[in-house]
């Protein structure tokens, strides 16, 4: 939530996870849909967000199979959250998530956002999907949906 971040981290890029862009189209939990759509919102306007192509993917396949948004519908809300800076991995990417993956025990899948949010210079991860409170290499995990 905004209120447990510092100033600098509310100030600083964000990158956001594929649950956050999930939830905007989620009507089943009405508070944490509002809450990832001001997330959005917000970070659109300040042009400090961030995702990769990795959570686009997810975000798709997401919306499609488990909300069962139309295609057609999925394909122009990526290229609303398209507008925040795309981080694109690359091999060298891929070995280093694998790396984290190793020395740090996540997933590879989460690994590879969190080097992802690092090199994009972010300084928080929103998700629910790690520790709240949790740091990697200077990116704090931190879960927007908390009360």
């Amino acid at each position: 939530m905004a209120s447990q971040m510092t100033a600098k981290q509310r100030n600083s890029r964000a990158f956001l996870d594929t649950n956050v862009l999930v939830y905007t189209d989620d009507p089943r939990d009405p508070v944490k849909q509002a809450k990832a759509l001001d997330l959005i919102k917000q970070h659109l306007l300040s042009r400090k967000g961030v995702v990769s192509l990795q959570v686009l993917q997810e975000y798709f396949v997401l919306a499609t199979g488990k909300l069962k948004l139309d295609s057609a519908l999925a394909k122009e809300r990526i290229e609303v959250f398209a507008r925040l800076q795309v981080v694109e991995p690359t091999v060298t990417d891929i070995l280093a998530a694998i790396d984290l993956h190793r020395l740090r025990g996540l997933s590879f899948w989460d690994a590879l956002v969190v080097h992802s949010a690092r090199q994009a210079g972010c300084s928080v991860l929103l998700t629910e999907d790690l520790q709240h409170g949790q740091e990697f290499d200077g990116v704090k995990i931190v879960n927007p949906f908390l009360n």
